[in-house]
């Protein structure tokens, strides 16, 4: 009987040493399955940070662009969101703006307008003339300055409205404009615009004029995002169609050394910037000369 019991204490041990065997040997291949799978995994990863790395870029340069010329501004009236059609002279120095780029091979990457049309319109009659086909993101950051309740109302009759405000004449206000900067105009300007439309624009139910810090904080969000998503997908040339007044306050808010006239900015001008590091250089202001290369 013992020896019986002997056997069977040794059958019992030889087969939980064999169980254990065979377990193992199930668990060594899934292992390794595991552990070729994190490398692979860890390899696509390092590989695709590579790449990365790669695209990116320190130094983004911008050509901002002014859209060309609208039947508002042929009119001479107010055109801040309130949007109107280029007229045919505005499509005309648009094309040239293009032919102009193209001549100087000068190749974009990538394309920002505000939403208002009047600078869509200006940046597909640029890429059409420049043999590009980009797709144009539009940002309502980049609109021009709001006036409220004064949109579309004549120039001389809103100017007006804010010398009175300031306590001064138009013909005064206009002979202070050629003392200043740019900013010493358009900052009062927009202050006191705001102020007089504040309670008229609550009462129609209308977007009330902006004030000038308003402007300059969506102006540089808009713009920071730009370059910072052009540098992380390697676009170093990049068109921005924007509007006179908002270009003039963003030139003069990122670079106290840019020469922005107190005149404005004219229609289908470029103004170059070079960002790099954080700081923005302003190379160029007002430039014409694309657009007269391109006539």
């Amino acid at each position: 009987m013992k020896k019986f019991t002997g056997y069977i204490s040794a059958f019992l041990l030889g087969t939980m040493l064999l169980t254990g065997c065979q377990t193992s040997s199930v668990k060594k291949p899934e292992t390794a399955v595991t552990k070729n799978e994190t490398a692979e995994t860890k390899n696509e990863t390092e590989k695709a940070s590579a790449e990365e790395s790669e695209e990116a870029i320190d130094t983004v340069t911008l050509y901002i662009t002014r859209h060309g010329k609208t039947m508002l501004n042929t009119a001479d009236r107010s055109q801040g969101w309130i949007d109107a059609p280029l007229t045919p002279a505005g499509i005309e120095v648009a094309s040239a703006l293009g032919r102009g780029l193209k001549l100087e091979g000068i190749e974009f990457d990538a394309v920002y307008t505000s939403d208002s049309g009047r600078a869509i319109e200006t940046a597909e009659i640029v890429l059409k003339e420049k043999g590009q086909n980009l797709e144009i993101h539009k940002d309502k950051r980049l609109r021009e300055f709001n006036f409220g309740t004064y949109e579309g109302m004549p120039n001389d009759e809103m100017w007006g409205a804010i010398a009175a405000a300031q306590g001064m004449s138009l013909e005064d206000m206009m002979a202070s404009m050629q003392t200043g900067s740019f900013m010493d105009t358009v900052a009062p300007f927009a202050d006191t615009l705001a102020q007089l439309d504040k309670d008229k624009a609550a009462e129609e139910g209308n977007w009330p004029a902006e004030d000038i810090a308003t402007i300059q904080d969506r102006l540089h969000a808009a713009f920071s995002d730009i370059v910072k998503e052009s540098m992380d997908k390697g676009n170093a040339d990049v068109l921005v169609v924007s509007h006179g007044l908002s270009i003039g306050t963003f030139l003069s808010t990122v670079d106290a050394n840019a020469k922005v006239p107190t005149s404005g900015l004219k229609n289908a001008s470029v103004s170059k910037v070079v960002v790099k590091d954080g700081i923005y250089t302003v190379e160029t202001v007002n430039d014409l000369s694309y657009a007269e290369k391109g006539k």
